[in-house]
């Protein structure tokens, strides 16, 4: 039996490799000339293979779009299974003190060489520079129109992977498919006209980040950068607010407590212990609350507070504005960056019409999808990497398993 698998990325290839297991001619076609090019980039090119095992139920949290959809998913393969898949392939994996999981090599090209040695040893046929120009159905099977040629598979996985505009999804105009249209996942927010931006390196260990008039939130590492604010808080926050944002053209304000430990009573109530056991030290030279020195000066000026100023010497005006910067911080929002290259729409292929239990598309029999084509996408932190191995994962073996 013939199975085409279109996409040379990590979707792609784990799909093959199952889909092979059991003798079928499979066939990878990619586009471009290179293969799991986003495997290689990933992670600072270490590879943020996946995250630390984790019950499903939590594990779905981390996806702004397809959280019932993957849970049913994921008990077919789930983070437990590809550190085991790997980790037979002698790649054994690491987990980082935020739960991330990288090859103990710390370099992708461990993960790409365990995923091509397999498809090596299994006889799969890889394609490069020959994307496919649509897709015809011919029966129970396919006709792919691609750049060297025409091929006719029996079945078919379709793991492309996420574009930034509709007109990339124009080969699968053939199928009866929709397309939920692609916006931007996994950006940083670009504040232009903040004096903020002068503090560039700045970073937080642990702030809380609101956009104003949602319920729109979350709390983690926050990194200032020079067009605006960046780290794991900010990419998160940007992926489950992906389509809110979108509507608003980039054009919010986000609300910061820089340091999550404290709220707005027990900022004043430190302030005012720390002023009454040290009242002649100057403010803007001893800072509070883990603060790092340049923003804790920053946020002084901000507070009207003078280079010189003691804490003996704090109106209540200027208490009451200083807690404010701490606990709410407004940040005008215009613009955003998509985060190093990595990458990641939401939109694609709409999850009802997808069967989450084989992949298999509702409206072709032996049509399967896998990867960032369907309307999924996860956090930073490994997720979109499960995503990747569990839905490739579930379409192989399913392609396999039904004759035709």
């Amino acid at each position: 039996m013939n199975i085409g698998v279109i996409g040379g990325g990590a979707a792609g290839f784990f799909a093959a490799i199952q889909a092979s297991q059991q003798g079928n001619t499979v066939t990878i076609f990619e586009k471009s000339p290179k293969l799991l090019s986003k495997v290689k980039i990933s992670g600072g090119g270490r590879c943020n293979v996946t995250h630390r095992p984790m019950e499903i139920s939590k594990l779905v949290k981390n996806y702004p779009r397809g959280e019932k959809f993957l849970k049913k998913v994921f008990r077919h393969f789930k983070s437990e299974d590809t550190i085991q898949w790997f980790e037979s392939r002698s790649v054994p994996l690491k987990i980082e003190q935020d739960g991330r999981m990288f090859p103990v090599s710390d370099n992708s090209q461990s993960i790409i060489d365990a995923l091509l040695k397999e498809a090596n040893k299994l006889g799969i046929q890889i394609l490069k520079s020959n994307g496919i120009q649509s897709i015809q159905v011919k029966g129970s099977g396919f006709l792919l129109i691609s750049d060297k040629g025409n091929f006719a598979m029996d079945k078919l996985i379709v793991a492309g992977g996420g574009h930034p505009k509709v007109e990339g999804y124009g080969f699968l105009k053939g199928l009866k498919h929709t397309i939920a249209s692609p916006i931007p996942s996994l950006f940083t927010f670009n504040t232009p006209q903040e004096p903020i931006l002068k503090l560039m390196g700045v970073s937080m260990p642990m702030a809380h980040v609101k956009i104003e008039g949602t319920k729109l939130n979350y709390q983690g590492p926050l990194l200032i950068t020079h067009w605006g604010i960046s780290g794991p808080a900010v990419l998160k926050l940007s992926a489950f607010g992906a389509n809110w944002l979108y509507e608003q053209q980039y054009q919010a304000k986000a609300i910061i407590n820089w340091n999550v430990n404290f709220n707005e009573i027990s900022y004043l109530d430190h302030l005012k212990s720390y002023a009454l056991n040290h009242p002649h030290r100057m403010v803007q030279k001893n800072t509070l609350f883990d603060i790092p020195g340049r923003l804790w000066e920053h946020l002084c000026e901000k507070s009207e507070i003078k280079s010189d100023q003691t804490y003996n010497h704090l109106g209540k005006k200027q208490i009451n504005k200083l807690v404010q910067n701490l606990f709410c911080y407004i940040l005008t929002m215009k613009g955003k960056t998509t985060f190093k290259e990595e990458f990641v729409t939401a939109g694609g292929i709409p999850l009802n019409e997808v069967n989450a239990n084989t992949m298999e598309s509702i409206y072709h029999p032996n049509l399967y999808f896998a990867g960032e084509i369907l309307n999924v996408d996860g956090i930073t932190g490994g997720f979109n990497f499960q995503a990747a191995w569990s839905t490739g994962y579930l379409a192989g073996v399913s392609s396999k398993q039904n004759s035709l």
